[in-house]
């Protein structure tokens, strides 16, 4: 009996550590590849807990096997944008100025009444007040409203209302991503001449984000210590 609680004990400790190793993510907010780890952990630790034959070291090798993977495949994720978006997938526009986008619910197999729960839970009553509704990698909903639908300190008070902007990320972790620099409706030239003015290239960037009205967010790499720092934020209206 005692040798079960220790081996007993030591797994556990051992999966606590394994699930501490692949980050700070709590359950509903894991991507779909970090929750199959996470149940592959537990149940291959199941089987030497019920097991007083097998060796422990069964069960300790595909633990630290599977999590070492895991630790690959993440470092891997986000240096290389192909396998990011195959393991965690793309944030999906599921409602863009006050329109339902039903192809991208229909890939997405979100119903409309789950649609609709999840804007209530946002305390949205009507879709028609969203400028955009973005279902996320972890399946969390993205709710930005219209100005006027914001609250009501800045209509009633009678300030002017910018049109809402979604802003796209052009640049990730010293990659152009092409796809979101067109939704965004730039071009190759514009981002050029938005580094050059920045005095820097595209791999020196950490994120380069940009709204249809010329707003742009820019972090810029540290290349001595390998954290970001804040290269400022610019509200350049877009000429």
């Amino acid at each position: 009996m005692s040798i079960a609680l220790i081996r007993t004990a030591l797994l556990y400790g051992l999966l606590i550590l394994s699930v501490r190793l692949m980050g700070k993510r709590q359950v509903a907010e894991m991507e779909p590849a970090e929750f199959v780890v996470t149940m592959l952990l537990a149940n291959l630790a199941s089987v030497p807990m019920q097991d007083n034959g097998l060796p422990l070291i069964s069960g300790v090798v595909p633990i630290f096997t599977v999590l070492g993977l895991e630790l690959i495949l993440a470092v891997l994720s986000m240096k290389v944008l192909p396998l990011r978006r195959m393991l965690c997938g793309v944030p999906t526009l599921l409602i863009r100025e006050g329109i339902i986008d039903q192809r991208a619910l229909s890939v997405s197999r979100v119903s409309l009444d789950e649609l609709e729960q999840k804007l209530r839970e946002k305390d949205v009553f009507d879709y028609t007040q969203v400028a955009f509704a973005i279902l996320e990698t972890d399946g969390e909903l993205t709710v930005l409203p219209y100005p006027q639908y914001q609250g009501a300190s800045k209509g009633d008070l009678g300030v002017k209302l910018s049109p809402a902007g979604l802003y796209y990320n052009v640049v990730a972790d010293g990659v152009v991503l092409q796809e979101n620099l067109h939704l965004a409706g730039y071009d190759e030239g514009w981002l050029k001449k938005e580094l050059s003015q920045r005095g820097c290239r595209a791999k020196d960037v950490f994120l380069l984000a940009v709204n249809p009205q010329g707003q742009t967010r820019f972090v810029q790499k540290t290349a001595s210590t390998g954290k970001k720092s804040e290269a400022g934020s610019a509200g350049r209206e877009k000429r």
